[in-house]
């Protein structure tokens, strides 16, 4: 079959897709990808195909998500569930140290993390991105999040291009879909009917190294150009759009729009969206102490700025209000984000606005701003 190089596209069936499996597993990768669970396509652990959501998709609108049954053996005809890479990379919930009494003081048994060797199978375009935008997060800079730097540096990508938008889908119009240009180690673009079959896309040397096992044939040109119509497609069908230009203007202009006290009576400050979202990063600190005092744990977990007491300084919470909270957590991802990291901290991929439970809608509210700016933009 010869030798792949970077940026070599070659054709995979649906065999060829379980052979990669069964590779990565051979290599020692934890192969995380899509299957059903809970009602809703999630991430855990995949061994075969046979683990795939094969036939399902999903509907999912402002406050909405439903599986639905395809008409085809598509593999991955969902758009996006609940889950997102970020659980595996910087997990909801991590012990950094444990400390138990002994007669001479306290000793430390658990400080260090041994990293799982994960492969992501079905990473699409905007999260993708969003693992990068949380690469420049916790590993650039003056700290490095050791963590997230280990876990992160055992990872295989495989993307998988989008051939279907969703209706709360608007990477589009954020630049961040629907087809991956860079950043994986193998891209897939699945193709549905009279054929079922992958157009495989080389990313990396990894990439080429793990293909290169399994049974592959060359690409022929009108394969490579039904892919490529199928994403173009998905492109030019997204079901939501944001402007970006003067974004962050804007936001800092109209802190006091009337927008946020309309979005207030509705919010339940549940931080849905925060848990949800592929690029939100805020964490605390738990100490838990055994009842009779003979070890002491620290655990990291998953925090939200819609909670009280995430702004909490002594005497009270800096937000206390749903407002303020809804206000912060939208400027920061929009606006302030870009002072922080150089560009916006959301990806388009919708999610905060199908999980939302009351159905808010982040293009909705920043049209509406926009429309009715103090000072426009």
């Amino acid at each position: 079959m010869g030798k792949l190089n970077i940026g070599d596209k070659v054709i995979l069936s649906p065999q060829g897709l379980q052979q990669l499996i069964k590779t990565l597993w051979e290599e020692g990768y934890t192969v995380i990808g899509p299957r059903l669970g809970d009602g809703a396509i999630v991430y855990g652990e995949v061994r075969s195909i046979e683990d795939l959501p094969e036939g399902w998709g999903d509907e999912q609108e402002a406050g909405r998500y439903r599986l639905r049954r395809r008409g085809d053996k598509a593999l991955f005809g969902y758009n996006l569930g609940p889950d997102s890479w970020k659980r595996f990379l910087h997990p909801p919930r991590i012990l950094l140290w444990k400390a138990e009494k002994t007669p001479k003081g306290f000793r430390i048994t658990h400080n260090g993390h041994e990293a799982p060797r994960y492969a992501f199978l079905g990473v699409r375009a905007c999260e993708l991105h969003a693992i990068r935008i949380q690469d420049k997060v916790f590993l650039q800079g003056r700290y490095k999040d050791p963590i997230y730097m280990s876990r992160r540096a055992n990872t295989l990508i495989i993307t998988v291009n989008c051939t279907e938008a969703g209706r709360t889908c608007f990477c589009a119009s954020m630049g961040t879909g629907p087809k991956a240009h860079e950043g994986f180690d193998i891209s897939l673009t699945e193709v549905t009917g009279d054929e079922h079959y992958f157009l495989a896309e080389v990313g990396s040397e990894r990439g080429s190294e793990i293909l290169e096992r399994i049974e592959y044939r060359a690409a022929a040109r009108d394969e490579v150009s039904e892919a490529e119509e199928r994403v173009s497609r998905a492109a030019e069908s997204m079901g939501r759009s944001l402007q970006t230009e003067g974004l962050k203007e804007l936001l800092y202009q109209n802190y006091e729009h009337p927008r946020w006290d309309e979005v207030a009576e509705r919010c339940l400050t549940c931080g849905n969206c925060t848990l949800v979202c592929p690029t939100c990063f805020c964490t605390t600190v738990e100490e838990v102490t055994s009842l009779d005092g003979g070890s002491s744990e620290r655990w990291r977990v998953w925090d939200s700025c819609f909670s009280l007491q995430f702004s909490y300084i002594h005497g009270g919470s800096v937000r206390a209000s749903p407002k303020s909270r809804y206000r912060q957590w939208l400027t920061h991802k929009l606006a302030t984000w870009q002072d922080q990291f150089g560009e916006i901290g959301c990806v388009g991929c919708g999610r905060c606005i199908t999980w939302c439970p009351v159905g808010i809608d982040i293009t909705e509210e920043v049209k509406a701003i926009r429309e009715n700016a103090v000072k426009k933009v």
